[in-house]
């Protein structure tokens, strides 16, 4: 009989392509996690992964196992997340991601009150890119996503409790200290910072301006919102900056100043994302719900 242990430690070693680390992972012995998938290839009568002393390669039969073996393990998890329903609200495991132009600014906001309210929560956040995310709340690694759209979220559902604008962050010395609002027409393309390719605030960023990746010249790539805004501070360029990270990154530095950007908006709405069977949305809703008036009290 095929168990979900074989299933899942056979996924473990799709994941990370080595028999010792999916044990790590599975923490199993690699002795008892060879075991499992050497009865599971036997039991199918196939070969699921190709392995020497130097790598392991999955089969082409055994992608297409594999893929039936995460259908089954999201399945059962869903089922077990059922078993949860009619428990108190927001009481069973959660796991969250979140993106870095994001986490940072968010969760001190609205995980005091989220740990006030429930505070037999057991809550894992993990921090990852937008198309990471995205592929591990469809596999089932995740129960839910904090996203900035718009992004290509097809055949998941989204929970929007947030937009806001952005903000032209320039150095006081450089720039006329006393401007209220900016258009994308007044700023000086070939000195704005942004961050690398690959961040969707910098896609974000982009459209606001009405911008081509291409307009943008700086020859300067940055995975972090703290260390654009350290190169204004240098003077060594503006950027722009979402509405709610400006408390931490530019109100205590007095020579910076932040300008409304003066597009249509709003420039970036923010949202929890989730699988359409996901069975404990009522658990959403409530976060979607206290994310937004923990929000509007830091916007007052």
């Amino acid at each position: 009989m095929i168990s979900l242990k074989q299933l899942r430690y056979a996924l473990a070693v799709e994941k990370t392509l080595h028999f010792k680390k999916a044990a790590e992972l599975c923490n199993v012995s690699q002795s008892a996690l060879s075991t499992a998938i050497n009865e599971l290839e036997k039991q199918l009568n196939l070969q699921i992964f190709e392995r020497n002393n130097k790598q392991v390669l999955v089969t082409n039969l055994g992608k297409q196992i594999l893929d039936k073996a995460r259908f089954i393990n999201l399945e059962v998890d869903e089922l077990l997340q059922f078993a949860h329903v009619n428990n108190a609200p927001l009481s069973a495991p959660l796991t969250i991601g979140v993106i870095p132009t994001i986490g940072p600014y968010l969760l001190p906001k609205v995980l005091p009150e989220v740990r006030r309210q429930y505070p037999e929560l057991p809550l894992k956040i993990v921090e990852e890119q937008s198309h990471v995310l995205v592929e591990k709340v469809r596999n089932g690694e995740l129960d839910v996503a904090i996203l900035a759209l718009p992004y290509n979220i097809d055949g998941l559902l989204s929970f929007e409790f947030w937009q806001e604008d952005f903000y032209w962050v320039s150095h006081r010395d450089q720039y006329n200290a006393s401007l209220q609002e900016i258009s994308s027409k007044d700023l000086e393309i070939d000195k704005l910072l942004l961050l690398k390719d690959g961040h969707c605030l910098k896609d974000h960023a982009l459209a606001a301006c009405q911008l081509q990746p291409k307009n943008q010249h700086t020859d300067f790539d940055s995975t972090s919102l703290y260390t654009l805004i350290q190169m204004v501070a240098g003077k060594l360029g503006t950027t722009l900056v979402p509405k709610m990270a400006l408390d931490q990154l530019v109100s205590s530095q007095s020579e910076l100043q932040a300008v409304h950007l003066n597009e249509p908006g709003p420039h970036r709405s923010i949202a929890l994302v989730l699988r359409p069977n996901y069975v404990r949305v009522n658990d959403i809703t409530l976060l979607q719900k206290l994310f937004n008036q923990e929000l509007k009290k830091h916007d007052r």
